[in-house]
Order: structure tokens, then sequence, then C-alpha cells
């Protein structure tokens, strides 16, 4: 078996959503002679609701459904059958904390599986403390190695215990031709007409209530934009109090959950997308923004920022606690058509770096190094 040629490919997440399908998808195209396999553990999601999605490029397994509430013994009984079931593989695992997932991989570790991690957190997305970095640092050992996303998260993982263990980029990806595909037919507004679009989860790490008070200011200055924002979350009464609070009721809608294909259809006729996080390991939507051309403001917490954004190119970054700043941005590019413009365009031309094209290269890189090891 060659680097370039490896027999089977296994893909673990908890549940696969658009953006997990398309990246084994990616991985299929870049390795079309062989098998690639994608395992969730549940057809849902607890966080997202998303639905579940397949390709016609990779199978995939589903253990448990919607009905189904297994405990620890049997989600490890579960991982660890299917570890047996499909050996000869090179396995590529998320959520390297969970202790069934650390079992399934001690066995593919002691069976002579290669085997990989996956993830996007980096040291400065919450505080920390030793003996949490440590327990991390023995449930890594079983890997041969991980993908991150640029140089925070592979510092991360390299701090716990990987310095002589390949790690590679980019994580966090997602296709932009299925972004693009889902906005046909959308006819964005005028200029002066276009919305600001806020993506998230209603939760206090969104900093969502910060977004407000910065919306309020700006429409305070003469800004007669409307605010639009698609998520749901235990906070939703709570930010629409906020906003009626602050005056700004009418002015802001509240979409609740939608599905990827109304994100991208709502993010093609808004102006920017704004993410006001207080803690982002990364920020997959910062790349649905940039597929469809649209500059991004966002909290300089973000992992998306390393990566995808760069002050008056393609957006702007402001300190996660300062209204003011986010306010000041969506003043400037508000009235300033020819400086959105050329945001925009720098959007559209730096979105390929979050393209699934370049996770199937980290994808490879690891196999080859793996290879050249062996």
């Amino acid at each position: 078996m060659s680097a370039d040629r490896p027999a089977r490919l296994i893909f673990l997440w908890n549940n696969f959503g658009p953006m997990h399908a398309d990246r084994v998808e990616a991985v299929a195209r870049r390795f079309p002679d062989a098998e690639v396999h994608g395992i969730e553990l549940f057809d849902h999601d607890i966080t997202y609701d998303w639905h579940s999605d397949t390709r016609a490029a990779f199978e995939k397994t589903t253990l448990f459904t919607k009905g189904d509430a297994p405990g620890l013994l049997a989600r490890t009984r579960a991982l660890i059958g299917l570890a047996w079931s499909m050996r000869r593989a090179t396995w590529f695992l998320c959520h390297y904390e969970r202790p069934e997932v650390f079992a399934m991989a001690l066995v593919l570790r002691l069976t002579g599986q290669r085997v990989f991690t996956m993830g996007c957190s980096k040291f400065d997305d919450k505080p920390r403390n030793a003996l949490s970095e440590w327990l991390k640092s023995l449930v890594l050992r079983p890997y041969h190695g991980a993908i991150g996303t640029v140089q925070r998260s592979a510092d991360y993982f390299r701090f716990l215990g990987m310095r002589k263990r390949p790690v590679s980029s980019p994580y966090n990806t997602l296709s932009l031709a299925r972004m693009r595909a889902q906005a046909e037919g959308v006819t964005p507004p005028a200029f002066a007409d276009r919305p600001w679009v806020i993506v998230a989860r209603l939760v206090e790490k969104k900093n969502l209530a910060m977004a407000l008070r910065a919306y309020a200011l700006y429409r305070e200055s003469g800004g007669t934009r409307t605010l639009e924002i698609c998520g749901n979350g235990a906070l939703e009464a709570d930010l629409k109090a906020r906003a009626a609070e602050v005056s700004i009721a009418e002015h802001v809608v509240f979409h609740g959950f939608v599905q990827t294909t109304e994100i991208s259809r709502t993010l093609a006729r808004g102006l920017a997308l704004i993410l006001p996080s207080l803690e982002e390991q990364f920020g997959n939507v910062v790349i649905e923004a940039q597929a469809l051309d649209r500059p991004v403001l966002l909290s300089e917490i973000c992992g998306a920022r390393e990566l995808m954004v760069q002050d008056w190119v393609n957006g702007f970054a402001f300190p996660h606690d300062c209204p003011e700043s986010l306010a000041g941005y969506m003043t400037l590019l508000d009235t300033d058509e020819p400086l959105w413009q050329r945001l925009s365009d720098g959007a559209r031309q730096s979105a390929p770096r979050g393209d699934v094209a370049a996770f199937a290269e980290a994808v490879a890189t690891l196999v080859s190094a793996q290879e050249e090891r062996a």
C-alpha cells in the first residue's frame, strides 16, 4: 500500500452535519482507489438541529438512532466492536476527550491500526488547569498524529504531547461549491438594503448581548439596516427582551435555527457576517460567509481570525468586550460601498483557504508521514 493509495480511510464524528459530509466526500475524491467510510455515533445532534447528511462518495454507518439512549458502556462496546470488525484501516477520530473514543483509539493502536485525532481547540479558548491538561495528554497517547487548524490549534496539540508526531492543517473546512449552489437563484438587494447577519447559537459564549448593544449604538449613530439572527438556544427569550430594552426589537429578526441552505441564502443577501464570540475554537460560519463573498466582523478570540480574516482585506476584528468597536466598524461599512466591495472581493479570494480540498490534503499529509515512518 503506497502513501498515496491507502486501502481504507474511516472518519468518526458524533453526528454527520453537512460540513462533515463535505470533508469525507473531499477525501474520497482525493483517494479515488480507497474505501472511504464515515461513522456517526448518533443520527441527530443535541447541540445542532441540522439534518444528518450523507453522500454517494462514501459509506456511512450510524450506531444509534434518535430513540436510543445508550450509556457509556453501550457506546464503548459499539465503538470497540466497530474497530474490530473494520480492521486494516487508517482512522480519523474526533472527540478524543470522550472515554468511549479513547477506548476505541487504544484498541486501534494496540491492534496495529493507524489512528489520528481531529480538532480545533486552542490553549487560549478558556482558562486551563494543569490536571486537565495532563489528563488530555494521556488520552492523546494512542494517536499517531492530528489534524488541527493553523498555528494555535497545532501548537496546542504539540503542547499536549504531540511534539514528535505529525500535526497537519486545516481541520475546519466545508464545501465552497455546496454553499454557492445553495444560494443560486437569490437576487441580492441593493447595497443600501442589505442586512447585517449573525449565525450563531443563542448561548452565552456567542456574546450576542454585546452584539445587540453594538447594533443599538450603530442605530443611534444613524444606521438603518436591519439585523438578522439565525440560530436557537436557551437565551432566545433573554435576547429578545434585551432588544426591546434598548429599543431595537422592531429592527432585529430572529429566524431561529435554519438548515444550511437557508444560511447560504441569508448570507447571500446580507451585507456582512458578525461573529462576536467570547469563546470560539474556530467559527465555521466565517467560511460560509466568505464562500458567498461576504466580509466578516469577528471578535479577536475567534480561531478563524488566524486563517481567514485580515483587517482591511476581507473584514475586521474587534475586542469581544467592546461594543463601541463593533459599532464603529458597522458604521464604517454602512455607507462606504467601495470599501464594502473591496472587502467582498477579498473574502472571495481568501475563501479557498477554508475549502474541503485543503482538509483532504491534510489527511494526505498524515497518511504520507505515517507511511514514511513505517
